[in-house]
């Protein structure tokens, strides 16, 4: 008999079940008190009830859980000393979605070395994410596998739903199921309509194939996520953070029933290229809200311990400790000053 099946698969291996995950690594009274508190801050800041601003500040990516935690250690203070005017929670992600090919993230490759220890992985994340919140930082991250959420996703205040993937009906119905706020990024040519398109989506009910806590492929039934939001990060053509775009963006949601205020990710297509521009992005967020914009509800910074980003080398211990193997960062003492810049012209609105 002809062969139809597995003719790329070379093989196949047991994953955890998400319960036996979190019975190894649980959730505490007061981890959950942080997670839950936290997402109704945002909620708050979405429907302007509360006027702060959400800023979702840290690395690019996680491949050092070491370096991630001495980061957060730093980082903590700065959400203390500026909780009246922001509400800061870590950036903490696990995936990389890749255009073509590359490292896919922590949870997908721990060891960065292609052995794809996705067990470990998944311990590791998720160990990371009660450290965070036993230090009293919230984490944020973007889910790109449908499969994840299970394992991590009540760890987790708030979500993305990255540029490569608002447009895909998987993401659209794995975030109308999430228990936090989701952000859809603008697609990578600029435009905002798929991300639109994306919020109305994911906040109606959907029917979909997942997995279950045991494990078992299961029919998942959702009620629809109310908190779906617009991320503007730029795109090919350039920055998207001006006013005028942003008045338009906010016309555009505001015409479809939606959220009528934006994050705006300072980096990616906002940076154009240089992390560097990120302080130029977040300054022009700052005079929109003392001259008055009230369209803001948020930022994302791309921040690690030492500025740049480096290729992975053979040799790991060659690695430079605290900074990116994905995009460039700004290092803590740039982060500090945007930060305060930032509550400032909250302060002052």
């Amino acid at each position: 008999m002809y062969q139809t099946s597995d003719l790329h698969v070379r093989e196949t291996r047991p994953l955890v079940t998400p319960n036996q995950l979190r019975h190894q690594f649980p959730i505490t009274d007061a981890t959950a008190r942080l997670i839950a508190n936290t997402r109704d801050s945002i909620r708050q800041i979405l429907s302007g009830s509360d006027r702060r601003l959400l800023v979702i500040v840290g690395p690019c990516s996680i491949h050092d859980q070491h370096a991630a935690y001495d980061y957060a250690r730093q980082l903590y203070p700065l959400r203390v000393e500026l909780k009246q005017q922001l509400e800061i929670v870590m950036r903490v992600y696990f995936e990389k979605p890749r255009t073509r090919i590359g490292w896919k993230g922590l949870i997908n490759d721990p060891h960065l070395d292609g052995t794809f220890d996705i067990n470990t992985g998944l311990q590791i994340a998720r160990q990371l994410l009660l450290d965070l919140a036993h230090l009293g930082l919230p984490a944020a991250t973007e889910l790109l596998d449908p499969i994840t959420p299970q394992y991590i996703a009540d760890l987790v205040t708030w979500t993305a739903i990255g540029a490569r993937t608002t447009e895909s009906q998987t993401h659209r119905e794995m975030a109308s199921g999430l228990s936090m706020p989701v952000g859809f990024k603008n697609s990578t040519d600029g435009s905002i309509h798929t991300a639109v398109n994306a919020i109305v989506s994911a906040g109606q009910p959907h029917c979909f194939l997942g997995i279950n806590q045991s494990g078992y492929a299961s029919i998942v039934t959702t009620t629809g996520n109310p908190d779906g939001h617009l991320v503007m990060r730029g795109g090919k053509q350039g920055s998207n953070y001006d006013e005028t775009q942003v008045k338009q963006a906010v016309c555009e949601l505001s015409r479809h029933g939606l959220v009528p205020k934006v994050m705006m990710d300072c980096s990616h297509g906002n940076a154009e290229g240089d992390h560097n521009r990120q302080g130029l992005a977040l300054q022009s967020v700052a005079h929109q809200i003392v001259t008055g914009s009230t369209h803001f509800m948020g930022v994302m910074i791309e921040s690690h311990l030492v500025a740049g980003k480096q290729s992975i080398p053979s040799d790991l211990k060659q690695l430079t400790y605290g900074q990116s193997i994905t995009d460039a960062c700004v290092d803590l003492t740039t982060t500090t000053r945007m930060l305060r810049t930032l509550a400032q012209a909250v302060e002052g609105s």
